[in-house]
């Protein structure tokens, strides 16, 4: 079994703080504009609280986001060739899949229009962004990122197949598949934000431990 020095070690938290920061961030700003969602279903109930909420959790998640790459940049810069490579080689990977995803999303949209089925399209998207986090987690080696795509697109299924198309609170009427998908969506990937803000920092505690 291979041992890393170091230094090795160093350089592959500094990636580790680097690529959280950066995942945390896309869960904040993506998990925000998911959350807006769920305020279309709402309806105007509940407002202005509810969309104060979601836009205070998703700006507090991209500070914490900013934190890890901010910490990043003070660890070690070396990488070897190696590495450069294997950062390169990841990075043209990762554009590939968000580029994917974008055109799925894209062909999706323009095929439900056609066939006047616009309701599905908040369904459809949300199942194509949770298929897109299987790859990424066999690539950034991330395993919470499993869950993060199943949940996803079992949500969109649920809200399809069980959930009814309003819902009444009190005298107010609610899209209930609209705003269960859309805070379902936001409190999925808010909370893998959370899971790779707290694994990072249980990482570099345990190897400032061993040190």
């Amino acid at each position: 079994m291979y041992d890393y020095t170091v230094d090795e070690r160093k350089l592959m938290m500094k990636e580790a703080f680097r690529g959280s920061g950066i995942g945390v961030i896309f869960m904040a700003v993506f998990g925000t504009l998911w959350a807006g969602t769920g305020v279309m279903g709402l309806q105007g109930w509940g407002f202005p609280y509810v969309e104060l909420a979601a836009i205070f959790v998703g700006i507090i998640m991209v500070i914490v986001g900013i934190s890890l790459i901010h910490a990043s940049q003070k660890m070690s810069n070396q990488v070897s060739d190696d590495g450069a490579r294997r950062l390169k080689r990841i990075g043209f990977l990762f554009n590939m899949v968000f580029i994917a995803e974008g055109l799925l999303i894209g062909i999706a949209i323009a095929i439900c229009n056609l066939i006047n089925q616009t309701d599905l399209i908040p369904g459809v998207i949300a199942i194509i962004v949770g298929i897109h986090f299987l790859p990424l987690a066999s690539l950034f080696q991330i395993k919470v990122y499993y869950a993060t795509g199943v949940l996803l697109c079992l949500l969109a299924l649920i809200t399809w197949l069980i959930v009814p198309d309003t819902v009444m609170v009190g005298e107010h009427q609610i899209l209930a598949p609209l705003s269960l998908l859309g805070f379902g969506c936001a409190l999925i990937l808010w909370t893998t934000g959370l899971t790779l803000w707290l694994g990072i920092k249980n990482s570099s505690r345990t190897i400032a431990d061993e040190e």
